[in-house]
């Protein structure tokens, strides 16, 4: 299957530390995407992953028996596992009658936590940290691209499928195409790939490559929550994206999602390295409180302070509203 699906988001979302935990691992919760990446492979290739006979006892046909039934229990979790504990007490309590040796040897293959440092290992795992009040589910994404941005509140962005979230829900069809582009790449059949490629993108995925590793992703498009950016017909809609693109280029993206808006874009909060994007377009002036549809009085702070600056586009003297100039448009005018 070559290196689809081999690269892990973690390898660029800062890692918490130098150290490197076993299977290539680069922080705790890489663990679990590393796992769940595995199994997906596994379900593809029936093949486990080289190296892990070093951490175990058992041969590798036992090996084999072990991911088909946690790649059949990873998807009965509803949602999957997210966190290392959780991943812990899945691989225990599906393994539970397996050696110990083999179990503890399997865990620390992908740094995730033993048995005896486990609380209760009997009882519900613990619920993940809330997020706040709306939230549908979180993102975090793969490297932004600048052709990504469409305008000043407008972005798409890639998230792994090795992502726990992702991973349980991968249509069947992109499986097989993902596998079978390998293969044809791997043959020299760039026109087969080619169109793969294209059955992968109708549907809404990618392959992306990064420092020669490739990984199948899923798209998003999000639109900024909150904020409305000048358009690129309107004064100041060049420097707005311009603005966005810096924020956001090359970096990984945390985004928030609260629903979907008519054009079926993914509407949220977009966090960068702890920033939150919306505050800083408002506070630049390149946007405006989207007052119809967020009430949040923040948002109307960070506004009035870059009115106060005549600050982007608040240097005109009478700056049109994005959404009037839209109805304008649509009217004629």
């Amino acid at each position: 299957m070559g290196n689809v699906l081999g690269f892990l988001c973690g390898h660029f979302c800062n890692p918490s530390s130098d150290s490197q935990p076993p299977h290539g691992v680069s922080y705790a919760t890489a663990g679990v995407s590393a796992l769940a990446h595995d199994l997906f492979d596994f379900e593809i290739t029936s093949q486990v992953p080289q190296g892990l006979s070093k951490h175990v006892v058992s041969s590798k046909k036992a090996q084999a028996n072990w991911y088909r039934k946690l790649a059949d229990a990873w998807k009965l979790e509803k949602p999957p596992p997210r966190t290392p504990e959780e991943a812990s007490r899945l691989v225990i309590q599906t393994l539970k009658r397996h050696q110990k040796k083999d179990v503890e040897g399997l865990l620390t293959f992908y740094g995730l936590p033993l048995p005896h440092t486990l609380v209760e290992l009997s009882a519900p795992a613990p619920t993940t940290a809330s997020l706040p009040d709306g939230v549908k589910f979180e993102l975090e994404t793969l490297p932004v691209d600048a052709k990504a941005v469409a305008d000043g509140d407008t972005v798409t962005v890639y998230v792994s499928t090795a992502h726990t979230r992702e991973s349980s829900c991968i249509p069947i069809e992109v499986r097989n195409a993902a596998i079978q582009r390998s293969q044809a790449r791997n043959a020299k059949n760039f026109a087969k790939a080619d169109a793969l490629h294209k059955t992968i993108t109708d549907a809404g995925y990618r392959v992306l490559t990064f420092q020669n590793e490739e990984i199948l992703a899923r798209k998003y498009r999000i639109r900024l929550r909150g904020i409305d950016a000048p358009e690129s017909g309107m004064p100041y809609g060049k420097e707005a994206k311009q603005e966005l693109t810096k924020l956001v280029e090359g970096k990984c993206l945390r985004v928030l999602v609260y629903g979907e808006d008519r054009y079926n874009r993914c509407v949220g909060d977009l966090y960068c390295n702890g920033k939150f994007i919306q505050e800083a377009m408002l506070k630049k002036g390149f946007a405006w409180h989207y007052k119809a549809y967020d009430k949040r009085a923040e948002l109307s702070k960070w506004e009035n302070e870059a009115r106060a600056k005549r600050a982007g586009l608040w240097a005109s003297s009478n700056p049109e509203q994005p959404w009037e100039w839209r109805k304008g448009k649509r009217e004629g005018k």
